[in-house]
């Protein structure tokens, strides 16, 4: 059994939480996750934890905590940039940052993925790709074969297809995609819904053009 302590209170870590306790009712013994508590900011960490009715304590902010042996940390936050900052904080205090994988997510055991990486339920990493660290796949997720994923990057129900090449710290908005071939940088904003059938450098935002209209005609009675 492997001990746990989760990075954040809010929304993410509610869903976090709520995975690994359904994870634990498939698997056998040794591969199931024991919750030690959360860790967060404290103008946050009280009104969150009430909210959620978390079963583990709270332990500590952020910036108090202390590596221990035999622990390690899932990072719970949505955000990549407050992500990334925690995670320097973290590793500059030789943190040990583990990953998570549901059992339902289709994942080849030999992939070449770093460490940090957290996969929702119903996810498909295809056996030919690379991802880096700190990753995070929201349930349905998938990223395909030949594809290169950096660190740090969030999809949220994203597909990505095959042969695509992704950098670092780049957030994919619910059900957004990216046709094969295509090369996305770093620090990028892909909002819901997009569909990437072009290359995009870094520090860019992609979303609907202004004040285009979404029409529902109603069926004739």
């Amino acid at each position: 059994m492997r001990n746990v302590i989760i990075v954040g209170t809010g929304g993410c870590a509610a869903e976090v939480t709520f995975y690994i306790e359904n994870h634990n009712e498939f698997v056998k013994n040794e591969d199931q996750i024991q919750i030690l508590g959360y860790i967060d900011y404290k103008n946050v960490a009280a009104d969150n934890y009430d909210k959620y009715q978390f079963k583990a304590p709270l332990l500590c902010d952020i910036p108090s905590y202390k590596p221990k042996p035999g622990e390690e940390l899932l990072i719970a936050i949505m955000d990549v940039h407050s992500r990334k900052k925690e995670i320097e904080r973290l590793e500059a205090k030789n943190a040990k940052i583990g990953s998570f994988i549901h059992h339902s997510a289709i994942v080849s055991e030999n992939i070449d993925m770093g460490i940090g990486t957290i996969v929702f339920p119903f996810c498909v990493i295809e056996k030919y790709a690379k991802v880096g660290n700190y990753n995070l796949l929201t349930t349905y997720s998938f990223i395909s074969h030949d594809c290169v994923i950096g660190d740090n990057n969030f999809f949220s129900t994203a597909g990505i297809a095959g042969n695509v090449k992704i950098g670092n710290n780049n957030y994919f908005g619910l059900r957004s995609s990216v046709i094969p071939g295509k090369e996305i940088g770093n620090d990028n904003v892909i909002q819901a819904g997009m569909m990437i059938d072009k290359n995009i450098k870094d520090d860019t935002t992609v979303f609907y053009r202004y004040k285009e209209q979404v029409l529902a005609i109603p069926k004739p009675i």
